[in-house]
């Protein structure tokens, strides 16, 4: 197979500003830019996905892959494609010029007649990932095992009725975990893509919640075991392909974790579309986690607004992402995690080129962001409303009531003799909203500035 994948992209993409007329150039983006004192990189933390950039062909429940994928050719020697692939994902990656990737075991390896051969596959595939680390300087943000794509995983992986299954699927997850400790990675993910169920006539609700329980802890013990020092991740879905998941949402899966004893072992990756496909905003999972200490990372991505399931668009509203990287930034940034790019192209962008003007229209959205974010923290612009709103509750009554020094009685007499008759008070949300508007235009007025200035 030939060489290079991306010849119309010469070399690496860099900065043109808004001023430029190039599309294959950040109008944004810029690595070294300083936000909140640390490097723009640093606080996005950009990552590349094999899965939907590499390994699907552009293929729905109607057509065939459309995409120029000559290593998904039917036909082609596993062998020869997975090192083909691999050779293209570093080249786009290196010449997009973000730090991080992430990929499913088997995005880089076929499975094999055994798992002995399986292993061996992968094995061969990440010496050659190891070889365009030291190249390139890219790292492995996360690694995740496939354990839906195989017919053996159609009733779930964990929470199979069969405990063979269950089996296989912790074989798979060890390896991997290995792997993803083998490379330096930050995080490991655990997606419980068919963990759920189609119909409640065939499910034991208890018994499959039991197993999952036994699984994550079975992974939590090996972390331990081989001295894996990234985080265990795991990524909320409401449905699709199954009817329900039992890891619908934030709070669903906190409250699983909580009640078994795991809540210390595991934080979670949360998903755009996935909020949305959950009845949420995007805003509200990334606030929900944060504000039970279990946030970790982020797929970003965008669904349709016509459409109900998960079509894993590249994101494109600033206004959406600026409220949740204010929730991230407001509480420190990212430690292990970042913002991977779980988006694909839509069936009919067909020119290879279009993955790198995916790419980097989701980037510069993302930069936007991240400074209208900045600057609603730097501003204080929703924490000193937040802040005045709850104020009562550091006074002397707001004291009592949490401290446990008062009961019910104590408050019903107070109330009674006249001392506390509250009236109700604004919640601002107008003038919020056009704070908020005010912080993202300030930005794009900046942008504007720095587009005139350019063009003299």
């Amino acid at each position: 197979m030939s060489g290079d994948f991306f010849t119309d992209v010469p070399g690496r993409i860099a900065y043109g500003g808004p001023a430029s007329s190039d599309p294959l150039s950040y109008a944004v983006y810029q690595p070294d830019r300083e936000v909140l004192g640390k490097r723009m990189e640093d606080q996005l933390r950009i990552a590349v996905c094999l899965w939907h950039s590499f390994n699907w062909p552009g293929s729905d429940v109607f057509g065939v892959g459309t995409f120029d994928r000559p290593w998904l050719s039917a036909g082609l020697d596993a062998a020869t494609a997975a090192q083909a692939k691999i050779d293209a994902a570093f080249e786009f990656i290196d010449k997009l010029g973000v730090p991080f990737f992430a990929f499913h075991d088997r995005d880089v390896a076929a499975e094999g007649r055994t798992y002995t051969e399986t292993r061996a596959n992968l094995d061969t595939s990440v010496g050659r990932i190891e070889k365009h680390m030291a190249r390139t300087g890219a790292r492995l943000l996360w690694g995740t095992a496939n354990l839906f794509g195989h017919p053996r995983y159609a009733a779930g992986a964990a929470t199979n009725p069969d405990p063979e299954v269950f089996a296989y699927a912790a074989a798979q997850v060890k390896t991997m975990l290995e792997v993803t400790h083998r490379l330096s990675g930050a995080n490991y993910v655990l997606w419980g893509g068919r963990e759920g169920y189609e119909t409640l006539l065939n499910t034991d609700l208890a018994r499959e919640e039991a197993q999952l329980a036994r699984f994550l802890a079975l992974v939590a013990e090996h972390k331990q075991r081989i001295g894996f020092q990234g985080t265990l991740l795991i990524e909320p879905k409401p449905q699709e392909p199954t009817k329900h998941q039992y890891d619908y949402d934030v709070a669903t899966v906190v409250g699983f974790l909580q009640r078994h004893d795991l809540a210390d072992e595991y934080r979670l990756n949360l998903e755009a579309n996935h909020a949305t496909l959950a009845g949420h905003s995007f805003h509200h999972e990334v606030a929900t986690a944060i504000a039970v200490d279990a946030f970790g990372s982020i797929d970003v991505n965008r669904g349709d607004y016509q459409n109900g399931w998960d079509t894993d668009q590249f994101p494109n509203s600033v206004d959406e992402l600026s409220l949740a990287l204010h929730e991230i930034l407001a509480a420190g940034g990212f430690t292990t995690g970042g913002f991977n790019f779980d988006a694909k192209l839509r069936r009919q962008s067909v020119s290879r080129t279009d993955l790198f003007h995916a790419h980097i229209g989701g980037i510069d959205t993302l930069a936007r962001a991240l400074l209208a974010a900045a600057e609603m923290v730097e501003h204080q612009t929703l924490a000193a409303p937040r802040k005045q709103r709850y104020a009562g509750w550091s006074g002397d009554l707001g004291k009592a009531i949490l401290s446990g020094s008062t009961t019910l009685t104590d408050l019903e007499r107070r109330v009674a003799a006249g001392e506390i008759d509250p009236r109700p008070r604004s919640g601002q949300q107008e003038l919020l909203e056009g704070l908020v508007n005010r912080r993202i235009w300030s930005v794009d007025a900046s942008r504007e500035r720095e587009t005139k200035k350019a063009g003299r």
